[in-house]
Parts: C-alpha cells; sequence; structure tokens
C-alpha cells in the first residue's frame, strides 16, 4: 500500500502518494472556493446587532472572523472525509500531513480517531503550493 501525503491550507488540499522509493506522485486536488472569498464578501446583510452589557445601548458586532473559521472548519470536515474513505477503502497504509498550523488543528479536530491514528507524521506548515520535487524533499527530512 501507498502511503499519502496531505498538504493543505484552508482553501485547498493536494493529495499525493509515495511509492517506496521515496518518489511522490499527485493523485488529486481539494479546493474550497468559500475559503477564497474575502471574508466580506461570504456574510450576507450587515453586521449584527449586540447589546452592551455597560448599559451603553446597542453596537455593532463584525462577524467576518467566525465566518472564515467556519469556512475552514467546513474545509477540514470535507479533507477528514476524503481520508476517511482512503483508509476505509484501503487505498493507505497512512498519513502525512502538512498544513497551515490553524487549519491543522481544523483538521484533527474533524478526523474519527481511527483515521487520526494512521497519521505518522504531522507537520504543522503550509507546504500546499510546493511543488512535488520540494515536497519530496521536506518528507526525506522528516
Amino acid at each position: 500500500m501507498k502511503r499519502y501525503i496531505i498538504a493543505a491550507d484552508a482553501a485547498r488540499a493536494r493529495i499525493f502518494t509515495q511509492e517506496k522509493n521515496g518518489d511522490i506522485n499527485e493523485i488529486d486536488s481539494l479546493v474550497h472556493a468559500e475559503s477564497r472569498e474575502h471574508a466580506g464578501d461570504l456574510r450576507t446583510g450587515g453586521k449584527g446587532g449586540v447589546d452592551d452589557s455597560a448599559g451603553q445601548g446597542n453596537r455593532q458586532s463584525d462577524k467576518s472572523v467566525t465566518t472564515m473559521q467556519n469556512e475552514s472548519l467546513a474545509f477540514a470536515k470535507e479533507v477528514a472525509e476524503y481520508m476517511r474513505k482512503a483508509r476505509t477503502q484501503n487505498q493507505t497504509d497512512g498519513f502525512v500531513v502538512f498544513a497551515a498550523p490553524k487549519f491543522l488543528g481544523n483538521l484533527r479536530e474533524k478526523l474519527d480517531s481511527v483515521t487520526r491514528g494512521m497519521i505518522v507524521k504531522a507537520v504543522d506548515k503550509d507546504v500546499s503550493k510546493d511543488s512535488a520535487h520540494e515536497l519530496a524533499d521536506k518528507l526525506r527530512k522528516l
């Protein structure tokens, strides 16, 4: 069986296989278009009103950060499902995951325990735009 290498950030995940000789080949990619949007483009309506507990009346709350976090969690769930399917269909014997730090945390949260247990190495670094050759070099240094 082949090892799967996942290189991801909040908007894109690239999936590679690693051969026994160390060569890697890109086999798939997932893109979450909503994560590529600017936060303001994702919101519907204006800023929501929040009652000020100090009695100063109503102030506005910007939900763009929460919206982006929700999109990152949604994409993490999609990547986790891809990994789960690879595991249950016996396509891989383990995973090496390179991901932007916040996204790696989101991904870990969304993985089931069996799939999470198949992660051989997790690196909190965004290499999603690296070439296959650059990624292979990073794998050799692990």
